[in-house]
């Protein structure tokens, strides 16, 4: 077993772990770890493409860091707590053992899936999800796409999906209008956000943005025959059934990209012990947890964006350093973007007509191809989960928990090592 020594072990290398590190850097503190599961520094919001970030603040964040007095790793996934101080992470050089004298939780947010008829199908995938695999190299050029779900983060990839050459046919929005509009009205106290929108709602004027609007199911659609291409290699398209302001509306595309806003990587913090209210890690004014010298910053604190993880991820570096007083220098600034995350959730807060999305025969467990139909007979997850094994997959009740927790009302159980399938040689 390889093992690794910090004063500060800060686990999440996306805006907010990247941000604590190089404030605890600069804040006095030595001998700083950041262990990520990606191959690059950046998160979700900055992931590298090929490994060249775009964005040129995370690109010089990442230069700093880099050359700085910071250790990273990369391609490690923190599956368990061997003891106080003590983290278990799987790399591809087996098990490395995470000493720390302090530790920054700054593992993220994921999206937010909900089952509807033909979420499973070929051609479907999550908003983000999709982003991603363009990053990775996939090409989109000339394919129809519909972006659908809740909430800004399906502005952003239709804006990263059109740059590269996608015909974005739609952008479906489940929030009302005039929820949108409120919330659009309330960022003139924020110059910086209102510029950014209004350079977002240029580049995608060309696109219909339909609110108050939702998938109902999805179905194969007719074989799309491109020049130069035999019908029998042809692709089927997906036909999706709209519900638009209560009436029935089908678009045809080849590929969905689907997500409903964020939720909140806890686990790693529930298994530590750290407190959670209302499915998020409770902290106080320096970013600490309940429990000693653990802190956390960003999406498990609450969904904010990337501003407020920024702020919330020096606050942290900072009070790990010992320099409470410039930590609290930015204590203004941390409340401002928390009053921007409560707007934008309240707005893009999810309707109660998208729990009866699915029918009888729909998989809400992917994993374990469990139906709603068997789900809908318990009363709690603890009995479904032992009747059914949902949530028992590979995804362990990521996708799926918190489908049920808003379907069902169902509260996710304690959270068990290993956090994330770990191979039996490093377990």
């Amino acid at each position: 077993m390889n093992r690794n020594a910090s004063d500060i072990l800060i686990v999440g290398g996306g805006a907010a772990g990247m941000s604590a590190a190089f404030a605890a850097t600069s804040g006095g503190g030595t001998n700083i770890t950041i262990v990520d599961d990606n191959p690059h520094l950046g998160g979700q919001i900055w992931r590298a493409e090929l490994g060249k970030v775009r964005n040129a603040d995370a690109a010089k964040l990442i230069e700093a860091i880099e050359a700085g007095r910071i250790g990273v790793v990369n391609s490690a996934q923190v599956f368990a707590a061997v003891s106080e101080n003590k983290l278990l992470a799987e790399t591809p050089n087996g098990t490395t053992e995470f000493e720390y004298k302090k530790l920054i939780i700054a593992t993220g947010a994921r999206e937010r899936f909900l089952p509807f008829p033909g979420w499973t199908l070929s051609g479907v995938f999550g908003a983000g999800g999709l982003q991603a695999l363009v990053k990775g190299g996939l090409n989109v050029k000339n394919k129809r796409i519909v972006v659908a779900g809740t909430g800004p983060l399906l502005l952003a990839v239709a804006d990263y999906l059109n740059s590269k050459g996608a015909n974005v046919v739609a952008i479906v929005e489940q929030a009302s209008a005039r929820n949108i509009n409120r919330f659009a009205l309330g960022l003139w106290n924020s110059p910086a956000k209102l510029i950014q929108a209004a350079a977002l709602k240029k580049r995608l004027f060309r696109i219909p943005y339909l609110t108050n609007t939702w998938i109902a199911n999805v179905t194969c659609g007719s074989p799309r025959v491109s020049k130069g291409v035999t019908s029998n290699a042809a692709i089927k398209s997906l036909s999706l059934n709209l519900n638009r302001n209560g009436k029935t509306q089908t678009i045809e595309c080849d590929h969905l990209a689907c997500g409903f806003h964020l939720v909140p990587n806890t686990e790693l913090a529930a298994l530590l012990g750290c407190k959670i209210e209302d499915g998020f890690v409770s902290v106080d004014g320096f970013q600490r947890t309940s429990l000693n010298n653990v802190y956390c910053a960003g999406e498990p604190t609450a969904i904010g964006g990337v501003e407020a993880s920024l702020v919330e991820g020096k606050i942290a570096g900072y009070a790990a350093a010992d320099n409470e007083e410039r930590s609290r220098e930015l204590f203004t600034k941390r409340d401002k973007t928390r009053r921007f995350g409560n707007a934008l959730n309240t707005a893009f807060a999810l309707r109660g007509e998208l729990k009866t999305l699915a029918d009888n025969a729909t998989i809400v467990c992917r994993c374990e191809d469990v139906q709603y139909e068997k789900l809908a007979a318990f009363d709690d997850w603890r009995t479904a989960k032992l009747q059914t094994r949902c949530g028992m997959g590979p995804c362990q009740g990521r996708i799926c928990g918190p489908a049920t927790e808003f379907i069902f009302g169902w509260k996710p159980g304690p959270v068990r090592p290993p956090i994330f399938p770990v191979k039996l040689e490093n377990l």
